[in-house]
Order: structure tokens, then C-alpha cells, then sequence
């Protein structure tokens, strides 16, 4: 199954690829909208790679991170049942899928990028589940019982927003594969998993392990 409106996003930036749907090795109940396993990989033009600069597709593919988040979510339903999530920085929506697909009340998945909100909207009619979108965190009104952040701190600058959900959100949980040093109250660590992007980037050892942090009570993860 290929999705066409995902598929012309991607516009000339891969020339040749494609959208289609996969199902996760490690999450066989939920399939997403992904960047075909073979995709070409011959050397881009100089204009197809400014291109992917100014506009990267985090998207297309479903990152480490993100994958051990919506696994503890299907596996601990408790995480997310009856509350009201938002997951922030959603990508293709696979964690904010998998808290709907786990019993949330509600589920607001948020993303600056268009084209992220276009693949989630299309995620989650694949796997027959509602979402709220949302482009802006900061328009997002009423209180939030939990708060889903994966992979984005590769860019520290990223870092100020965990303070902030902390204040906001009576749980947050974060999974990162990029800081080693990660230090920020009161987050603390609560365990850790193994995991590779889809499709593979080849990506080294040390970003295929994701730890998990979490800021407010350990609750209702059963």
C-alpha cells in the first residue's frame, strides 16, 4: 500500500522514492506510512541537498526513539489509559498513535513541520485512530495529564522545553538515543532499550540505545 499525497511530499528532494506502509518488527499491532526500505541512494544533486537541509524529512522514517516509547506504551497501557497526552514533536506519530492505540482519552499530536502533521494524519487513518494536531505547543489549551517527547534532543538547544513540560504536565516521558550526559532536573531515569531507525540508516551503536527519563510520579504504568 502506497500512500500518494506522502509520496509527492517528498517532492524532488528523493528522487525515485516512495511512501508505502510497513509493519514494525517490534510493534506488529501498528503499521505506519515509512520511506521504502529501498529507496535510492545514489549521490544527490547539490540542489536536492540543500533541499533536505532546509527541510529535513524526519517523517519518512520511524527513529529509535520513538520506537521504544510506543512499545512502552502497548506494553504498560497504565502510561496513558483515560488521560489526556499530548506527544510533542511527533514525526510520522507513532508514539501519539500508540497512547491511542493504549486507551488515551485524548491524544494531541504537535509538529512545526507540515509535512509531519500530513503523515500523521495519514498514520492514524491507517491504523484507524483519532488524533488531534496541532503546529504550535503553545496553543494548546486546558491541562495535560501527560506529556511524550522522542528524539528530539539532538539538538540541545531543544533542552529549555523539558523544563517547561515539567511545569505543565503531571507526567513526562522522554526517550532519547543522543545525550549521554543527561542530567536535568527532576528528571530521572527509569530504563533503557535497544532499538534501530526504519528504515535503517546504518546508524552507529551508541544511537541504536535508548534510555528513558521521566519527570513526576511513576504511576499507572501497569
Amino acid at each position: 500500500m502506497v500512500d500518494a499525497e506522502l509520496t509527492a511530499r517528498l517532492g524532488d528532494s528523493l528522487p525515485g522514492a516512495r511512501i508505502q506502509a510497513q509493519r514494525l518488527p517490534d510493534l506488529q499491532q501498528l503499521r505506519l506510512y515509512l520511506l521504502n526500505e529501498d529507496y535510492p541512494q545514489q549521490a544527490l544533486s547539490a540542489e536536492a541537498i540543500r533541499y533536505l537541509m532546509d527541510n529535513p524529512l524526519y517523517w519518512v522514517f520511524c527513529w529509535a526513539s520513538g520506537q521504544v516509547l510506543a512499545n512502552l506504551l502497548l506494553t504498560q497501557p497504565g502510561w496513558v489509559r483515560g488521560k489526556r497526552v499530548l506527544d510533542f514533536g511527533c514525526g510520522s506519530g507513532v508514539v501519539a498513535i500508540a497512547a491511542a492505540l493504549a486507551g488515551a482519552d485524548e491524544v494531541i499530536a504537535c509538529d512545526i513541520d507540515p509535512d509531519a502533521l500530513a503523515a500523521t494524519r495519514s498514520n492514524a487513518a491507517l491504523n484507524k485512530v483519532e488524533l488531534q494536531l496541532a503546529t504550535d505547543y503553545r496553543e494548546v489549551e486546558g491541562p495535560l495529564d501527560l506529556i511524550i517527547v522522542a528524539d528530539v534532543l539532538y539538538d540541545r538547544s531543544n533542552l529549555p522545553w523539558l523544563t517547561r513540560f515539567a511545569d505543565r504536565a503531571d507526567q513526562v516521558l522522554v526517550a532519547d538515543s543522543r545525550i549521554r550526559d543527561f542530567r536535568l532536573p527532576p528528571y530521572r531515569r527509569i530504563g533503557g532499550q535497544s532499538a534501530s531507525t526504519l528504515p535503517d540508516l546504518d546508524e552507529s551503536a551508541e544511537f541504536r540505545e535508548v534510555n528513558l527519563y521521566l519527570a513526576g510520579p511513576q504511576i499507572g504504568s501497569s
